[in-house]
């Protein structure tokens, strides 16, 4: 009679007692199990991992990625940012991008002021 011993992830030690066949058997069973688990574990990481590149930038990011490439040296009304923003493949509208510039000003990320009517934006 054949007996094996198999310790498991949690600890656990296993005494598998029976003809070799039998414990050829399970042996092969178990590994194969064990070795699914890890593939499954490599391709939920991975998936994670895509799934953070994919992520969308929202339109915030965008406008302070525009800042610190020196978009803002020199004052930007709305229309501006809108059409940089575009340009780089973000439509973003107008309407949206008031409440965005708003609280980016709030925030103390960039000021605004009025000229001639309509709000500029600056560093």
């Amino acid at each position: 009679m054949a007996r094996a011993k198999i310790k498991s992830k949690t600890g656990a030690l296993i005494t598998i007692e029976g003809t070799e066949k039998e414990v050829a058997d399970i042996l092969a069973t178990f590994e194969r199990s064990a070795a699914i688990g890890h593939v499954k574990a490599v391709m939920a990481r991975g998936r994670i991992e895509r799934k953070e590149e994919r992520k969308r930038l929202n339109v915030s990011d965008l406008v302070v990625t525009l800042k610190e490439e020196g978009f803002f040296d020199k004052t930007k009304g709305l229309a501006d940012i809108a059409n940089a923003l575009e340009e780089r493949g973000y439509i973003c509208p107008v309407t949206t991008l008031s409440g965005v510039m708003l609280g980016l000003v709030q925030k103390r990320s960039f000021r605004r002021k009025r000229v001639e009517g309509k709000w500029v934006y600056g560093k």
